[in-house]
């Protein structure tokens, strides 16, 4: 029955995704805290609603490599859930994400003030500039940055160029950079209808060696990355 279990949960989720969206407006006019506040118990409400339904769980393993304040979170990005998944895991994290998400109706101006940061895929260097300036805010608020390093969802098994943008906030804010790898893709995949049960597995690795240069900090990013997401994957 797992496409009547899929159809309740895409549903709920359909539904209570718009109304929190809606509900945030109200928390426009105070302090940004207050918004990722709700935002992090809506991602726990539908992380229960994925095991309660659906019967997926999640196991998260290295949550203690990432220490308190500043941090870039650079994640494999295979699925909608990893969107919401760090709200729920960490405390008032921000994202990097396209620029045209912030155009969405209640959506946007919610991930607007509660501080994410925008970028244009198309605007070449100056773009890139801009990124680094507005999650440079973030981290100097001493919070973590999620930014996933191939720019969009690539599927199970594929693996898309990382951009260099990871790098360019990575090495002008100095701050320690955490490699994920994920299998959530295998279980909620792009665009699908179907919610296969199972165990999301997230899998946070040892900060990546401080003061490397650029091709050094990308191919270490990446080899990592998807080693530990092929052993995720195969283990599912």
């Amino acid at each position: 029955m797992i496409w009547l279990r899929s159809l309740v949960f895409n549903t709920l989720f359909m539904t209570i995704t718009a109304l929190g969206a809606m509900i945030a407006m109200v928390l426009l006019p105070f302090h940004p805290r207050y918004i990722r506040r709700f935002i992090k118990l809506w991602a726990r409400f539908i992380i229960w609603l994925l095991r309660i339904i659906c019967d997926i769980r999640v196991k998260v393993t290295g949550l203690e490599h990432i220490a308190p304040g500043a941090a870039i979170i650079a994640s494999k990005h295979q699925s909608a859930f990893d969107t919401f998944v760090w709200p729920a895991l960490l405390d008032q994290p921000s994202y990097v994400l396209k620029r045209e998400l912030l155009d969405l109706p209640f959506w946007g101006r919610a991930a607007r003030h509660s501080g994410a940061v925008a970028v244009d895929r198309d605007g070449g260097g100056a773009a890139l500039r801009a990124m680094v300036r507005d999650a440079k805010r973030v981290l100097d608020e001493r919070r973590p940055l999620v930014i996933f390093p191939e720019g969009t969802r690539s599927a199970p098994g594929e693996k898309l160029p990382y951009l260099p943008g990871v790098a360019a906030l990575v090495m002008g804010s100095g701050v320690p950079c955490y490699p994920v790898a994920t299998n959530s893709g295998q279980h909620w995949g792009r665009r699908a209808f179907h919610k296969t049960p199972g165990v999301i597995a997230i899998s946070i690795l040892p900060a990546l060696p401080a003061g490397l240069a650029r091709k050094p900090l990308m191919e270490a990013m990446e080899t990592q990355i998807e080693m530990e997401t092929a052993r995720l994957m195969a283990e599912s």
